[in-house]
């Protein structure tokens, strides 16, 4: 019987309470092995070549070297995956969106007086867990020019004229979303025409960060962006983000359909999920609904996938080689409930023709 290797850590932190705490609940996992901790990148880089490990925490605002340029190095010389360890504050979510586009896969918070520590370290095992393996590229951070210029050459391809889309006032597209879900994400919407069908996404993700996500999309689409509040109305042109440590669920009044934010227990050990959101469109907008789930691990969003096919909605999932993680996107696709698997750069269009058509 052959035993598989635990996955080797190595927590890199200025704050001697996150290394011991993240050290102490990790140690609790069994297929994970905390091989070193380091107070800044300078100690991290010689614990790397020395150690090996599979996947690396990384804080971003460090002395004598902050995350961010030393991400940047480690994607250069030595790429592994990474997970971001970073505080709630406007200036850290900013700092964690940047690794992300540099190449880091993940973000959690840190430990806190407001943060469980018991939830905090099932989300951090699962996360390590979700990144391990992944092939790492060195690759650059994109440019907001090089952004906008992707979604105008694409845009031109989609030919979708605002007429026909002014004859979807009631449909509705949902995605979710996990690891690597946020470069995916950027990928599909920044795609979408201004007056595109409402849109609404769960993107696993901490309080705080979704707010930072979505004003720096907003700066990219065509499409307005925003983090969801309680009773915003989804309508043409708009794109809806369900905030961290919140569920988004859709909800109809008449004609006019809105989102309902709230908390409740966790699902698939994720708040916001994905099913929450996917069962409450399959409930209330049916066959008016187009769903999309892109790259992560685990199942969540399967099930509610289902629930959207059952009550007549067209589902595309994002296909393998596009995903950082295809897990997910798998799961939807055993369960027979998608119509469509795509590539990620051809998944709005798609959209568009499926629910315009």
């Amino acid at each position: 019987m052959i035993i598989a290797k635990p996955i080797k850590v190595l927590v890199v932190d200025d704050s001697a309470i996150v290394r011991k705490v993240f050290s102490q609940e990790l140690s609790k996992e069994k297929d994970i092995e905390v091989v070193g901790t380091a107070p800044d990148p300078y100690i991290a880089r010689d614990k790397i070549v020395a150690l090996k490990p599979d996947v690396i925490t990384l804080d971003i605002e460090m002395p004598r070297m902050d995350g961010i340029t030393f991400l940047k190095k480690l994607m250069q010389h030595y790429p592994l995956p990474v997970i971001i360890v970073s505080s709630l504050t406007p200036k850290g979510s900013k700092l964690a969106l940047e690794a992300l586009s540099i190449g880091a896969l993940e973000v959690i918070s840190k430990p806190s007086a407001a943060y469980s520590v018991g939830d905090m370290s099932i989300q951090l095992a699962e996360k390590i867990r979700a990144v391990h393996g992944i092939r790492i590229v060195a690759r650059k951070p994109p440019t907001t020019d090089g952004e906008q210029g992707q979604f105008n050459s694409t845009q031109s391809t989609i030919n979708v004229n605002s007429k026909a889309l002014a004859a979807t006032t009631n449909k509705i597209i949902a995605i979710g979303a996990s690891t690597g879900g946020t470069e995916a994400i950027r990928r599909v919407i920044t795609r979408f025409p201004r007056i595109s069908p409402g849109i609404l996404i769960v993107q696993h993700m901490p309080a705080q960060f979704t707010t930072t996500f979505a004003e720096r999309m907003n700066s990219l689409c065509e499409m307005e962006v925003k983090e969801a509040e309680n009773g915003d109305t989804v309508s043409n042109g708009k794109i809806l983000i369900a905030p961290g440590n919140y569920h988004m669920l859709l909800k109809r009044s008449g004609a006019r359909y809105y989102v309902e934010v709230k908390q409740g227990p966790m699902v698939h050990h994720q708040r916001p999920a994905v099913d929450v959101l996917f069962k409450s469109v399959a409930r209330y907008a049916g066959a008016n609904a187009l769903g999309i789930i892109l790259t992560g691990m685990g199942s969540d969003g399967a099930a509610g996938m289902a629930s959207m096919k059952e009550a007549g909605s067209i589902n595309i999932a994002q296909d393998e080689n596009s995903c950082v993680v295809y897990g997910m996107p798998r799961e939807a696709v055993k369960l027979g409930c998608v119509d469509h698997i795509e590539d990620i750069d051809r998944i709005a269009g798609l959209a568009l023709r499926c629910i315009t058509s």
